[in-house]
Formats: C-alpha cells, sequence, structure tokens
C-alpha cells in the first residue's frame, strides 16, 4: 500500500488516507477521506475552506476523482458554497451517468446528495482580497506575467493531488483546488479535467498534478506520465519527461510552477517539478514523510 500527496500540506492527507487503507477501505475512499482533510484546513489557502477567492471575491472550487479499477471519473468546476469538491466529484461519478458538473448545477446537485452549503471565505482571505483589490491589479486579464511579480499570492496554484494503491491493487486519484488566486469568474485548470489533473488506470499507475493549471493543460500531463509507465518508464522517469515536454515544447511555461506526482501498480514512486520547491508526502508501510521532488529549473527570483 501506498499513498503519495503534494506539497507539505499532504502530510495530514495522507495520515487519513493511511488510516483508512489500514482499515481495509479502497484506494478511492483513501484519496478522498485524505484531500477533505485539506480542503477543510483554513490554513491551506489554495484549496477547499479558506481559499483564495475569485476576482470578485467569490471562492469557486474544482476536484475530481478517478478510480484505477474501471476509469471511472467524476469531477466538479466552479462549485460554491462547498468545500469538499473531491467528495461531491466522487457522488457525481457514482450517482450520475455524467463526468462532470460545473457552477449552480454543481452547487444544486451537491446540496441534493446531502453535503451542507458554507461560508467558504475567511476573515484572513477576504482581508487579502480587500487589500489586492486596493493595489488595483488587472482584474481584466489576471495573468502573472513575470516570475517575479507580486500580482497573485504565492500559494495561489498550489493544489492537492492524492493518489493510492490499496491492498487490493487498486489505484485512484483525487485532485481539488480553488484555484488560482482573484482568477477571472468561472476560470478553471486543469484539476477537474481527466488526463490534465489526474488519472488512475489498475493496469498501470496513477499520476497527480499541481501548479498552474494553464500550463498543465496543455499537455495532459497526467495520462502522458501513465501512458509512459505502460510503455516501461518509471514513474520517477515519466515525471520527469513530461515536465521537460512542457518547458521545451512551451518555453514560456519555464515562468511558472508545475509539477507532478505517480505510482505505478507495483507501489513504486516519483515526483517532478519544473522549479523548487517541490515537497511532497510519501506514505508506505515503512515511509512516512516529506520529500522534495526533483525539480528541473531553478528557482524564481
Amino acid at each position: 500500500m501506498i499513498v503519495v500527496s503534494t506539497w507539505k500540506f499532504g502530510y495530514d492527507a495522507n495520515q487519513k488516507a493511511w488510516a483508512v487503507l489500514n482499515d481495509g477501505g479502497s484506494a478511492l475512499d483513501a484519496v478522498v477521506e485524505g484531500v477533505s482533510v485539506t480542503e477543510r484546513d483554513p490554513a491551506v489557502r489554495s484549496v477547499g475552506y479558506g481559499g483564495h477567492p475569485n476576482a470578485e471575491g467569490v471562492v469557486q472550487v474544482d476536484g475530481a476523482v478517478m478510480d484505477g479499477r474501471s476509469l471511472g471519473y467524476g469531477a466538479v468546476a466552479g462549485l460554491e458554497g462547498i468545500a469538499t469538491a473531491a467528495a461531491v466529484a466522487r457522488c457525481v461519478m457514482e450517482n450520475t451517468e455524467h463526468v462532470l458538473l460545473v457552477g449552480e448545477g454543481a452547487r444544486v446537485f451537491a446540496i441534493d446528495q446531502g453535503f451542507s452549503e458554507q461560508e467558504m471565505l475567511t476573515s484572513e482571505t477576504a482581508a487579502e482580497w480587500e487589500a489586492w483589490q486596493k493595489k488595483g491589479q488587472d482584474r481584466e486579464m489576471n495573468i502573472d506575467t513575470h516570475p517575479g511579480s507580486d500580482t497573485l499570492p504565492a500559494d495561489s496554484h498550489d493544489t492537492i493531488g492524492a493518489i493510492a494503491l490499496d491492498a487490493n491493487g487498486d489505484l485512484a486519484a483525487a485532485c481539488t483546488t480553488s484555484g488560482i488566486a482573484y482568477k477571472l469568474p468561472g476560470r478553471v485548470g486543469d484539476s477537474p479535467l481527466i488526463g490534465c489533473g489526474l488519472y488512475a488506470d489498475n493496469e498501470t499507475g496513477a499520476a497527480v498534478a499541481t501548479g498552474r493549471g494553464e500550463e498543465i493543460a496543455r499537455t495532459c500531463g497526467s495520462f502522458a506520465i501513465v501512458n509512459l509507465m505502460r510503455q516501461g518508464h518509471t514513474p520517477q522517469e515519466a515525471c520527469e519527461s513530461v515536465v521537460t515536454h512542457l518547458v521545451t515544447r512551451v518555453p514560456t511555461s519555464k515562468r511558472h510552477q508545475m509539477a507532478y506526482a505517480a505510482i505505478d501498480k507495483d507501489g513504486n514512486w516519483g515526483a517532478a517539478a519544473a522549479r523548487p520547491p517541490f515537497p511532497y508526502a510519501i506514505t508506505t508501510k515503512s515511509v512516512n514523510e516529506i520529500r522534495s521532488g526533483f525539480t528541473l529549473l531553478p528557482a524564481i527570483d
């Protein structure tokens, strides 16, 4: 069994996910319950409750899950008033014939499924948004075009992605985020998109992405990683290959962070990013710690 989650806050998610696996839960149970820890944590400003709002001061979350047993997939995007986007995404997968619900439709569906609405802004994120407004940022374009720019918070793209392999050899992935801070209302990144933010296939492996979604979506990176593993590459080789391809093929991507974590069906893992730092959490029977993923380029000054 193994759980891998992105960023330092993935460590707490892993503890919950590992407890689920130890109790006989499935990989899908583990990743959904694991990321829900992060989704409910107001200290994490890039996911769920307390996440950075959009340009209008509204928190809109995106999330997805994928079940490696069946290639089942569910996602929500632009969801308001519900912190646990990944759990709602699982309901989309299991209780509808669809794979993606957005906006008001996603919110109504979540309520129908028994989820409770809540205020998603904290006093801290509300104050930060108000301060951003006063700076007179260009909300019409909302693009951070310079590596050293302070137009967006540094943690505004730190999506949590989690992947797990359970005792039955089943794989699953979950990805959930509040997206880029002060984004245009309705903006959707890679996180809820199959093959971009996540992919899982019992025959091969699973992968998740984090970073600037506009860049990650260009190469369907999570699917590309799984496909490379299918061809015989290790998870580490596959992650490095996809990062290298993106920054080589689209040089402007070098200005941003894109990162991946992956595991194969045998429990091997890997992680790589365009730039440091990229900490990720790894939990197995013998390992339970935060490690630093391979990085291709130097840190942005």
